[in-house]
């Protein structure tokens, strides 16, 4: 079974749901949809999502990350990082080359980088996980 998380910031949870749902449509099984929850309240509620995300990364065969992405999806992406899982980085432009505001570690070799269309991201990762 090939497993995922998406993470990415709450200003683009349309283009999460996107993705979700195309990669569904290619067969994935998405760990767990942050898409659906309320925003938090309370510490507790922090908490109980925290566990909860924590749980669908370290579930998931692979990570894709939307950038621009919050510091929450950064955390995810250590997560990941430190699991060995690939991460599929992506951005609809080349941001994350961008040597004043890159991250060291989105340049290690288990993250595949994409730049372009939620099309191209979608059919880079299905080549890369059903083969």
């Amino acid at each position: 079974m090939n497993t995922f998380y998406i993470a990415s910031s709450l200003s683009n949870i349309d283009t999460v749901r996107l993705v979700r749902n195309q990669l569904e449509d290619k067969g994935f099984v998405h760990t767990y949809d942050w898409t659906k929850n309320e925003r938090a309240s309370t510490i507790e509620d922090l908490m109980e999502i925290g566990r909860k995300e924590k749980q669908a990364v370290l579930d998931a065969d692979f990570i894709v990350v939307l950038l621009p992405a919050g510091k929450g999806s950064h955390i995810e992406f250590g997560i990941a990082l430190g699991q060995g899982k690939t991460i599929y980085l992506y951005s609809s432009y080349d941001d994350m080359n961008n040597f004043e505001t890159t991250s060291t570690f989105y340049h290690l070799s288990n993250i595949e980088k994409c730049v372009g269309t939620i099309d191209e991201l979608v059919e880079k990762v299905t080549i890369s996980e059903l083969k």
